[in-house]
């Protein structure tokens, strides 16, 4: 009997390391973890205030950015197909170089950007860009700060940072933030 409840548990461990394993490889590849950031970064937009001014006409886009290397393949080209934020289709812009004038509206500052982050938020402060930077990804300093708490993509907000780029950031997304600590990137 005890041979057998052994052969039982022996079983047991290999079936749950068959299902486990491949999930754990999907975690530490970070394939979850950028699938729900990717969804975050068109979904802050309608919880933020851009000035009317951003937007050229009613049809233009409501462009989310990728300055340097894409941890979100194609992802966020997935994640946004067929959305829109305030009647303006969602539209991804992949950067290689920042400027003063980005024509993003969100724009997430990658690890690999040919640029220092500090240098970048400096050179958007006072334009209404929403800028996301990433715990994982070695950046800190934007508006929107994406890091990982118990095993959840969390993020934090700058609001001093928000306001001094014109934006106005809803009280409910200002509520599903954690609180944000102080730090440089």
């Amino acid at each position: 009997m005890a041979v057998l409840n052994l052969l039982a548990r022996a079983r047991a461990t290999v079936l749950a390391l068959a299902i486990l394993l491949p999930a754990t490889t999907w975690a530490q590849s970070g394939g979850l973890e950028y699938a729900v950031k990717a969804n975050y970064l068109y979904k802050f937009g309608p919880f933020v205030e851009w000035p009317a001014s951003v937007f050229a006409s009613a049809s233009s886009p409501f462009n989310v950015c990728i300055l340097g290397d894409d941890p979100f393949g194609a992802a966020l080209d997935d994640a946004v197909k067929g959305q829109t934020v305030a009647g303006h289709p969602v539209a991804v812009r992949r950067l290689r170089l920042a400027s003063n004038n980005p024509d993003c509206h969100v724009l997430y500052l990658g690890r690999s950007k040919p640029q220092k982050t500090l240098e970048v938020l400096r050179l958007l402060r006072g334009a209404p860009v929403l800028t996301v930077t990433d715990e994982q990804q070695g950046v800190s300093g934007g508006i929107v700060h994406f890091v990982l708490r118990d095993g959840r993509v969390r993020f934090e907000i700058d609001a001093g940072a928000a306001q001094a780029n014109g934006l106005g950031l809803s009280s409910k997304l200002l509520a599903l933030a954690i609180p944000h600590t102080k730090g440089g990137g």
